[in-house]
């Protein structure tokens, strides 16, 4: 079970490892004789190996996602906790974290998390044909262990970058948008002396049209924004924004 705090790393590991995994089913005829270890009462019998012309089946897809859910679910729960929960806010309030999960990842690192791996993962992994032997575990995993750290470590993009195709609020795609500061630019000082945030969030931004922009600053000070609504998931969890955003996405300009 992935808890909610973990949810979003979970989905970027997964999407690390499923690369590869794919990658290599794809090219195999059909699995080795030897059997997953026993006990293991949720485990999930990954698909025979999958040929390009079998890909396109619907119900093969669905058994390979299953099972690099399986081998995703299995490997994320071994990692340590500072490494499920890194990011680059992470890192910025621990440097420490940067030393040890860096790239080329530390060989004493990287010597841990594998000796963590469950033995129900590299005995699935053999038994599939996606390993000739255990030595080549690193192989496999290293890269994706890497692309992992670099994905959750990365500098959020620009504002400039963030731009949405529809409003973060109402949703309506047919208007002009603008950026709308989550912490406000007048209490950046304010909400740095206070700790609310770091600086390095200080610019984040939410796209929205004029109408949810000029919304969101009537029901919320600058003050009360930068300390309570600093995120568009949390103004969109606010009931008055729920119902305005409900009304207001109803509203259509009538062509002339």
């Amino acid at each position: 079970m992935i808890d909610d705090e973990e949810r979003s790393n979970y989905e970027t590991f997964r999407d690390c490892l499923s690369g590869p995994v794919i990658q290599k089913s794809a090219v195999k005829s059909k699995p080795k004789g030897r059997r997953s270890s026993k006990g293991r009462k949720n485990a999930i019998k990954p698909i025979a190996s999958i040929s390009p012309k079998d890909a396109a089946d619907e119900q093969d897809a669905d058994d390979l996602a299953e099972f690099v859910d399986y081998l995703a679910t299995e490997i994320f729960t071994s990692l340590p906790s500072d490494l499920r929960t890194l990011s680059y806010a992470a890192v910025q309030n621990d440097p420490s974290l940067s030393i040890k999960y860096t790239d080329p990842i530390p060989q004493p690192t990287l010597e841990v998390l594998l000796s963590n791996i469950p033995p129900s993962v590299s005995d699935t992994l053999l038994s599939y044909a996606l390993l000739p032997d255990l030595t080549y575990l690193p192989n496999l995993l290293t890269p994706m262990l890497t692309d992992y750290i670099t994905a959750t470590t990365s500098t959020p993009p620009p504002y400039s970058t963030t731009r949405t195709t529809a409003c973060e609020i109402c949703e309506r795609d047919w208007i002009p948008l603008t950026y709308h500061h989550l912490i406000p630019k007048e209490v950046h000082a304010k909400a740095l002396k206070r700790g609310w945030h770091e600086e390095w969030t200080l610019n984040s931004v939410a796209w929205l049209c004029r109408a949810c922009h000029s919304f969101v600053h009537r029901v919320a000070s600058n003050e009360e924004l930068a300390r309570e609504w600093w995120s568009v998931e949390r103004l969109r969890g606010r009931e008055d924004v729920i119902a305005w955003a409900k009304w207001v996405g109803r509203v259509r300009w009538k062509a002339r």
